[in-house]
């Protein structure tokens, strides 16, 4: 009977160091994916800085072409107007 509480014990003691070994290998690749997390935040916050930037200067363009087009309906109209159509 010794020897079989002896064999429990022993194969008890195997399982928790499985399930010892199984939690860190686990805190090991939860350590390594909020590593990543982290790593793609910081890009996400880039990605989304850029774009801010690139639609603040998307709407400078868009307000200087406007502003061009503007001038250039007002030659247009001051410029048809003085001379006569040969059409």
């Amino acid at each position: 009977m010794s020897n079989e509480i002896k064999n429990k014990f022993d194969n008890i003691d195997g399982k928790i160091d499985f399930v010892i070994e199984l939690c860190q290998t686990l805190q090991q690749e939860n350590s390594e994916l909020m590593l990543k997390i982290q790593d793609l935040e910081t890009q996400l916050d880039r990605k989304n800085v850029m774009e801010e930037e690139f639609s603040g200067q998307e709407a400078l363009i868009q307000s200087k072409i406007d502003g061009l087009l503007k001038k250039l309906n007002h030659f247009s109209n001051s410029v048809s107007g003085d001379y006569p159509s040969r059409l």
